[in-house]
């Protein structure tokens, strides 16, 4: 009971906060063509992904509310044939972003300023580097095989209408898997015989956030917890994954090349840190 509870106050007090405003905007944004602007602005530097210019609108609302937005904003742009199911599978692998206020906010009080300053500059720069190595992993050649219809505008209330339904439905999708993986972690916990530093990354490995928490109070140095909780957030923990897989699961959109660019994502954080720690 007590662990549906904490999993209730992150939904009710971070989550739902964060993510329900960008949803429905986002949504809002696609229907009145703001996915042109970005593609417009954006085309150069998405030329160097090899992706359609179009996916611009997911990597820029990613960056601001962070996962699993760029999901749920990914199939919203495939379903209304703004991307191919090849260009959706791709730019799930480098849109992969936590939220900002997530880590200047909560990682710089477990840890501290600087260190939250850069451990979001490096799993920011690194969902770049992942997406520029990876960039031939799928040969999406936009300008053959995109499709860029054009979006049948509703009006704006049916639209909104429709943006709360969808969002409401990611959400609780989202709480249900957090409470799940979160009683899993707690049984294992419990009934496992570990110590303190493989139950921290076991729970992180199966729900993020819990992990962080967990490692932050680890009797280890700053820079092992500045590492591991990096690398946490990269990887995004099996709880994220199966929230990204399951909006994706209805649509012909690929979960493994995330998975590989998650693992990628994660091992260069915790190199890029481990190299950097030192210069603050």
């Amino acid at each position: 009971i007590s662990t549906v509870i904490k999993c209730n106050n992150l939904f009710i007090k971070n989550i739902f906060p964060t993510l329900f405003p960008f949803f429905i905007i986002s949504e809002l944004l696609i229907n009145y063509g703001f996915v042109k602007i970005t593609s417009k602005l954006f085309k150069p530097i998405m030329k160097i992904f090899k992706i359609n210019p179009n996916c611009s609108f997911i990597l820029v609302i990613s960056m601001i509310s962070g996962f699993p937005s760029s999901a749920k904003i990914t199939k919203d742009l495939y379903l209304k044939k703004q991307i191919n199911s090849l260009e959706a599978s791709k730019i799930l692998m480098f849109t992969h972003f936590s939220n900002p206020l997530f880590i200047l906010g909560t990682i710089s009080i477990l840890l501290n300023k600087k260190l939250a300053l850069l451990i979001l500059i490096i799993h920011y720069i690194t969902n770049f580097i992942v997406g520029f190595l990876l960039r031939n992993l799928i040969d999406t050649s936009y300008n053959k095989k995109s499709i860029n219809e054009e979006i049948k505008t509703k009006p704006f209330i049916i639209t909104l209408k429709d943006a709360i339904n969808s969002s409401f439905d990611t959400l609780f999708l989202i709480l249900g898997l957090i409470i799940v993986f979160s009683l899993i972690g707690n049984i294992m916990i419990k009934y496992i015989p570990l110590n303190s530093f493989n139950k921290s990354l076991i729970t992180g490995i199966l729900e993020m956030t819990s992990g962080i928490y967990n490692i932050s109070y680890l009797n280890v140095s700053l820079k092992i917890k500045s590492i591991l909780i990096g690398m946490l957030l990269s990887f995004g923990g099996v709880c994220i994954h199966m929230q990204i897989k399951s909006i994706i699961s209805d649509t012909s959109i690929k979960y493994q090349p995330y998975l590989i660019a998650r693992l990628l994502h994660s091992a260069i954080t915790g190199i890029l840190i481990y190299l950097f720690y030192e210069i603050i």
